[in-house]
């Protein structure tokens, strides 16, 4: 019990003194989690708009097979794309393996089903009388898609925030496709896992306060849009 109060008093110096190396790993941490959910969206938002105002076969099997993807392991996508991206696969010559990149890469195919996901139930959430109401009135199908959008806004943002929790609480892709090196790739999670297999628990635990922290802003945002 001492050691452990030990260690949270030197975890709480470590973060009030701003040391170097715990601000250096949550910043790479919070901007790769970030780059990741942004690309994310980028991509969700305009596919979503897809698969909802348009009716084709298997779309039902579709929606199920991305909301399946909602619980894909992080090691199975870390497995995944290590075998694209490693020098046997077909990416092997980009020489992105064991890079920030590849931790983005790896974050984005894990977060994309959440977001996609996510963003298409707001869409299909708004007022069916809205559309109709735009549609007598001559608007586009692309206006119609507008419309709907920024009636959906919150929900999307909400999609879009439950894909940065998701990205910056995982630990498979990071060690896998990251490689946990120090400087260079080693973000909060993997950087916990290490420093406390090696018994140093004031780090560990100072990182450990920095990510409950990140959930906890995170989770006040997600309320705060759910509630607009």
């Amino acid at each position: 019990m001492t050691e452990l109060w030990h260690g949270l008093t030197k975890a709480i110096e470590l973060i009030i003194s701003l040391d170097p190396e715990v601000m250096e790993i949550a910043g790479r941490s919070l901007r790769i989690s970030v780059t990741s959910a942004l690309l994310a969206s980028i991509i969700c938002l305009p596919l979503a708009s897809l698969i909802h105002f348009n009716n084709f076969p298997g779309k039902r099997i579709l929606l199920n097979l991305i909301q399946t993807l909602y619980f894909i392991p992080t090691v199975a996508v870390g497995l995944f794309v290590f075998v694209f991206i490693s020098r046997a696969g077909p990416f092997g010559g980009l020489g992105i393996l064991f890079s920030p990149t590849a931790i983005v890469i790896g974050q984005m195919i894990l977060i994309i089903p959440i977001i996609l996901g996510l963003t298409i139930s707001a869409l299909s959430g708004v007022d069916k009388a809205m559309i109709d109401t735009a549609r007598s009135l001559g608007a586009s199908g692309l206006q119609i898609m507008v419309l709907i959008l920024k009636e959906a806004r919150f929900a999307v943002m909400a999609a879009v925030i439950m894909g940065f929790g998701r990205a910056i609480s995982e630990v498979g892709i990071s060690l896998m496709v990251g490689g946990n090196i120090r400087g260079f790739t080693r973000v909060i999670t993997t950087a916990i896992s290490l420093e406390t297999s090696k018994g140093d628990l004031e780090l560990s635990i100072a990182l450990g306060i920095i990510l409950i922290f990140l959930a906890l802003i995170a989770s006040i945002a997600l309320n705060r849009v759910q509630q607009r």
